[in-house]
Parts: C-alpha cells; sequence; structure tokens
C-alpha cells in the first residue's frame, strides 16, 4: 500500500500518561520539546489527531514563528466519525487547512474540507492514508490522541515514534499513550529504541517497529 511516512509524536508522564482523567489540558512538553515539535511540524505535509483531541484541548496545529523562521502550516486532518467538531474550534480557522475526515456525511464548507472514508463508526485509516498520499502527502505526523496513536500501532502504520517524557506522575483514570486494550502476548507490539536523549529536565525517546504487521 502507498501511504505517508509516519511518525507519531506525544508527550508523556513517567507513567505513560498523555493527559488528565477530567480530560483538562494538561501541558507536558517543556520549551525544548515545544521547539523540537514545531520545527518537526514544519518539516510534515500533514499533521493528524482525532477528534477527543480536538475537544480536549481544542489545539492550533499550526506552526510557531516563534519557533520555525520561515513557518509554513501543514494540512491539518481530523479524524471525526460523527462530526463534532464544533464551528468555533482553532483547527476551522483560516491560518491553515484543514480536512476532517468523517463516516458520516460529505461536503466542504469555507476553509474545512469534509470527506467519508469508511461506513462503521470508526474511520478506514488504510483507505484514509492512500488518500492523503495521493493528495500528495508524503510525511504524516500523528499527534494523538490516546485511541488513534493505538490505531496507528496496532495497524503497522507508523514508522517512527517520538516520545517526550517529562519528570512528573499523572495517576490512574488518564488517558495512555497507547489506547487500545490487548487480550494476550499476540497483542503486544514490540518497537526498537533508536536513541535516547536529555531535553532539558526530561528525556526524548526516538522509537522504531521492530516489524511490520
Amino acid at each position: 500500500m502507498r501511504r505517508p511516512y509516519v511518525i507519531i509524536n506525544c508527550a508523556s508522564s513517567l507513567d505513560g500518561r498523555i493527559g488528565l482523567a477530567d480530560r483538562r489540558p494538561l501541558k507536558i512538553s517543556n520549551e525544548e520539546d515545544m521547539e523540537r515539535v514545531h520545527k518537526l511540524r514544519n518539516e510534515c505535509d500533514a499533521i493528524l489527531v482525532g477528534i477527543g483531541t480536538v475537544l480536549a484541548d481544542n489545539p492550533k496545529l499550526t506552526v510557531k514563528k516563534k519557533y520555525v523562521e520561515d513557518a509554513k502550516n501543514p494540512l491539518r486532518v481530523i479524524l471525526d466519525s460523527h462530526f463534532r467538531t464544533p464551528e468555533d474550534a482553532e483547527v476551522m480557522r483560516g491560518n491553515a487547512k484543514t480536512l476532517i475526515v468523517t463516516t458520516s456525511t460529505e461536503f466542504r464548507k469555507g476553509n474545512v474540507e469534509v470527506i467519508k472514508c469508511g461506513d462503521g463508526e470508526r474511520v478506514d485509516l488504510e483507505k484514509l492514508m492512500g488518500i492523503l498520499y495521493e493528495r500528495g502527502i508524503k510525511k504524516l505526523m500523528v499527534e494523538g490522541g490516546s485511541e488513534v496513536i493505538g490505531e496507528f500501532l496496532k495497524k503497522g502504520l507508523v514508522d517512527e515514534m517520538l516520545i517526550f517524557y517529562a519528570p512528573i506522575f499523572v495517576g490512574e483514570g488518564a488517558p495512555s499513550i497507547f489506547g487500545i486494550k490487548g487480550s494476550g502476548i499476540e497483542d503486544i507490539i514490540r518497537m526498537k529504541i533508536r536513541d535516547i536523549r536529555r531535553l532539558g529536565d526530561g528525556y526524548l525517546l526516538h522509537l522504531i517497529p521492530e516489524r511490520k504487521l
């Protein structure tokens, strides 16, 4: 299957949590990691998140000129099966193009384009990867949330994974990095550590899949 080169990027607590249990926004990245993230965004053709991230964090998913002098905003791709993206969400603004991927409808509205991809409760990720590739998206950055990261890993659609670990503990009930339940040893996804480096008061872990599923 022809698809974009996929990089998962996330920030985590030491106990593997990427947010709070009550879904309030939680800033985990430090300033050094924020600069790294924005430079990586600038290198990618598109950034993908799920509707849960949009509703919880209301991210802009743009590149800040504070970190990148010649900033360019990649396409924002939102997985939103039932089209719950609020009209006043940051991703609906005209500072960058947005593609909302749903299973329920298909239309265009101003700066936002909406496509149908899949007939069930979830977007068909394999089909979407082909669509994005045909649209010229060769490098895709996946920023979450938990279930989206889990689905990409489970389906073997990941080429690299970058996790910034901050020196904090969040506790049970909060969303984890990998938001898919496993039933046994056959569900384990093995990764190889390519690099670990200090980044301010935290650490950046660079992983690659041990094998493609």
